[in-house]
């Protein structure tokens, strides 16, 4: 007997309001702020300031985006030779005298040299006009390009060695997980001792190691090691979570399939190639995605080890728009920060469903 529309009618009264708790936290802590952050990003809003809200355009994207390059001749003495510096290198004219009250340069005023590099006699610099978020966004990709395929490898990898059917195997599997389940912050503490440079674990273990021959490395003190010492902990402290995700979908695959490729006289390598690996092509995309979405939010690790530093070398975008917005009451600034890295991460997810859809 077909349902009456009176039923039907009652039947999605009950699911809205089974629904809408959720539906209503979504628009109060998601939706609401996500359009005040829009809104915001083109006005000059702080938290606290005697100044009234004014509409500024885009003015505050061009500050935080605005880069140029500016190329330099080497300078030359009476005779035409570059002039060297006391380090033996070709000597250039000062950036100040182009980006500070010049005005045959306009486009280059308030801006700072973000990195520099040679061509030919000449060198190119590239300027920025807010150089701390350049380096942070160079940060923030580099972070995801690292530990998107280490971490979603390695995850795999110990996925597939406790998937065996071996007595005890469950330990691994909760050893592994554990680390996910201790809050982020008392982890970042931890590590924080490990890469302490005096009397950290990790130099005495090296140390130790080496009979006395290892230098101690002050690893968070030191740019070129400090990012490098954050995306080695976040990998560790998440792979379990994605070691699970991975174990699901290995269990889901049929085990007439592996009889099959066995009956066949199929390697182990081969089995995995055509067997697992295609059936955890759904599993993989879940994975890649996941780990994306994570590695763009990266913040705690960076709040409790090295606060951004040393000398801006682990700044991150979700670091300088909580900086930016909550530390400095600068909404605007934090505003336009949450807004650009929305419009990246939509777009990598767009280009990631994109390249991992199902072809017919």
């Amino acid at each position: 007997m077909a349902a009456t529309p009176t039923r039907l009618l009652s039947s999605n009264r009950a699911g809205w309001a089974m629904a809408a708790p959720a539906v209503g936290l979504i628009l109060l802590f998601i939706i609401v702020p996500f359009a005040l952050a829009f809104g915001f990003s083109f006005t000059n809003q702080r938290l606290f300031s005697p100044n009234p809200t004014q509409w500024v355009g885009t003015a505050n994207f061009q500050q935080l985006l605005g880069v140029s390059t500016l190329t330099l001749e080497p300078e030359r003495d009476a005779s035409g030779a570059v002039v060297l510096d006391d380090d033996g290198q070709p000597k250039y004219p000062r950036l100040r005298s182009y980006t500070r009250n010049n005005p045959d340069y306009p486009h280059l005023q308030g801006k700072q040299e973000w990195f520099s590099f040679g061509w030919g006699d000449s060198r190119v610099f590239v300027l920025a006009s807010d150089v701390v978020f350049m380096k942070a966004l160079r940060n923030t990709f580099l972070f995801v390009l690292v530990v998107a395929p280490l971490q979603g490898g390695l995850a795999l990898l110990l996925a597939v060695m406790t998937n065996q059917k071996l007595k005890g195997i469950n330990f691994f599997r909760t050893v592994y997980f554990m680390p996910v389940v201790v809050s982020i912050v008392v982890v970042s503490l931890l590590w924080r001792f490990i890469y302490d440079g005096d009397n950290g674990l990790l130099n005495n273990v090296l140390g130790w190691l080496t009979f006395g021959a290892f230098e101690p490395v002050d690893w968070l003190g030191n740019p070129s090691t400090a990012l490098p010492a954050i995306i080695a902990m976040s990998i560790w402290q998440a792979v379990g979570f994605h070691m699970v995700i991975w174990l699901a979908g290995l269990q889901s695959i049929s085990p007439t399939l592996y009889e099959a490729a066995n009956i066949e006289g199929a390697s182990r390598w081969q089995a995995f190639r055509y067997v697992t690996w295609p059936g955890l092509r759904n599993t993989a995309v879940l994975v890649l995605i996941v780990i994306t979405m994570q590695a763009f939010a990266l913040f705690a690790q960076i709040d409790v080890m090295t606060k951004g530093g040393p000398v801006d070398s682990t700044q991150t975008m979700v670091f300088q728009a909580v900086e930016r917005g909550y530390r400095k009451q600068d909404i605007a600034a934090g505003s336009v920060i949450s807004v650009v890295l929305f419009l990246i991460v939509l777009t990598i997810s767009l280009v990631q469903g994109y390249l991992t859809r199902e072809k017919k």
